[in-house]
């Protein structure tokens, strides 16, 4: 006798695919592809975005230059099957997730719909935050996956390979949804260098604002004594 459980039920074995890397690296992209290509091969998919990106569609997962496929628009990804319904999601063979940065419970999801209901899962989501740091739960699931594509950009600044988002703005939180007019894709370079502008920028700012001040200060003094 098999030694392995042979007195219990087969499951299929499930997958986990995942995409990664920064804004503008085509990550979108690979997913759909890889997803129209189960299409072709007869598979059923279903295609989650987060229900906090609608930059382009709230019902399409789309991509920078426009290419789109329908999805369901999510607040977490436990609900999936609930709101897919059962016999529907017994019948799915693959689920994309994109922008899967921004779903909380990716890693228990990815577990349960691959371990257990054999389920082919394909991530694509940012690797890091434009500090630089892990983004969500991302990272978590690179334990649990069969393969894992780190795609690059292309530098705006330089044209080299770009690894890291920059951004553009002065906003500090992290879950910062926009497009090219907050983030740009960078080289290492050209990403501490990017740093260190903003940085000189902020001083020279701050500076300015203290001489203002320090003068107002001033006009308001000599005011008061020529009263």
């Amino acid at each position: 006798m098999d030694r392995v459980g042979s007195s219990y039920p087969q499951r299929v074995s499930g997958e986990v695919h995942v995409i990664i890397g920064p804004m503008f690296a085509g990550k979108t992209t690979s997913l759909l592809r890889r997803i129209k290509s189960e299409v072709n091969n007869g598979r059923n998919v279903a295609m989650i975005k987060s229900s906090k990106d609608t930059r382009y569609a709230t019902d399409s997962v789309v991509t920078h230059d426009g290419a789109k496929f329908p999805c369901w628009a999510l607040p977490d990804l436990m609900s999936f099957r609930q709101k897919l319904g059962e016999d529907a999601y017994e019948k799915l063979d693959v689920i994309g997730i994109d922008e899967a940065q921004f779903f909380e419970d990716l890693y228990d999801f990815c577990c349960k719909a691959a371990d257990h209901d054999g389920k082919t899962v394909i991530v694509s989501g940012l690797d890091g935050d434009y500090l630089r740091r892990s983004f969500g739960s991302v990272l978590d699931i690179i334990p649990l996956a069969d393969t894992v594509t780190k795609l690059t950009a292309r530098c705006e600044v330089c044209g080299k390979k770009a690894f890291f988002t920059f951004r553009k703005t002065e906003e500090t939180k992290t879950e910062l949804i926009g497009g090219a007019d907050v983030y740009m894709p960078v080289c290492r370079q050209h990403y501490v260098n990017g740093l260190t502008v903003v940085e000189a920028t902020k001083t020279l700012l701050e500076s300015i604002k203290l001489h203002h001040h320090a003068q107002s200060s001033c006009l308001e003094a000599a005011a008061s004594v020529l009263e």
